[in-house]
């Protein structure tokens, strides 16, 4: 008898932004896979279950271990911060099953548990930042050459376009960001503001509010656990809040209205 696969995003990293549906699965779950990180992120919910955690590396290897302990019988909870169909283990999954020859209606039963994305935790803290059009880009050039990159940096700025910004730097990645502040500065304000927040919702969190001609002066802060939001041309601060107006000024008075009698 074929067990099941849950691919879940666990959010942020606190219990209160986690969904009902990935509660329930887990507890479901007899067994549990993920990064180390994002296991201890649910370890209050796993305690008895059969854990195999892992450090950052051999994604295709663990890909197979969830399908075929699912195959064995296995309930199983892949673990992952956030959204794992965001820049998560969802896409190597089902490209690993597709390849297997797997059929979604009559094959292992596998769900995706979407999650809270580093894109929706980070503008919660600093204001609202994602009201307009953005764009979505990972600075991560380890799957996609670092000219494709470019290419869609280049676009989002031409289109003026909010940019949030998954895994800005590490230790081995230092130019990409510092290459995509450039490109922003030949379409952007100096002062567009600009939030790097760092392990939203942890015990860690840091927010730092600054612009594009100072953003170079906190790279040194950054990390894979870094998020940073690039505002538009409408973007405005207002007392350490990232403001991106709708457009409901134009068309309405915001004032509050006089009550009649």
């Amino acid at each position: 008898m074929e067990g099941k696969l849950y691919i879940v995003g666990v959010g942020p990293g606190n219990n209160d932004h986690m969904t009902f549906r990935a509660k329930q699965v887990i507890e479901e779950s007899d067994t549990i896979v993920g990064y180390t990180t994002y296991v201890d992120l649910v370890q209050d919910l796993i305690q008895g279950k059969e854990i195999h955690s892992y450090a950052m590396t051999q994604e295709v290897e663990r890909a197979h271990q969830c399908i075929d302990l699912a195959k064995e019988g296995k309930i199983v909870s892949l673990v992952s911060s956030g959204d794992p169909g965001i820049y998560g283990m969802a896409g190597l999954i089902f490209e690993v099953l597709a390849e297997s020859g797997w059929d979604p209606k009559s094959g292992l039963h596998v769900e995706l548990i979407p999650g809270v994305s580093a894109l929706n935790s980070c503008a919660s803290i600093i204001g609202s930042p994602l009201m307009t059009d953005f764009a979505v880009c990972s600075m991560s050039d380890l799957m996609v050459p670092w000219e494709i990159i470019v290419k869609r940096v280049e676009a989002a700025a031409q289109g003026d376009f909010v940019l949030v910004i998954y895994n800005p730097a590490s230790k081995k990645r230092i130019h990409q960001l510092q290459d995509t502040r450039k490109i922003l500065l030949k379409h952007r304000k100096p002062t567009t503001p600009v939030a790097i927040i760092k392990g939203a919702y942890r015990e860690s969190e840091t927010v730092i509010m600054t612009d594009l001609e100072h953003m170079e002066n906190y790279e040194e802060q950054l990390g894979m656990t870094s998020t940073v939001i690039v505002g538009n041309s409408s973007t405005y601060n207002f007392k350490d809040l990232m403001i991106n107006p709708r457009g409901y000024k134009s068309k309405y008075n915001l004032e509050e209205p006089e009550m009649k009698n």
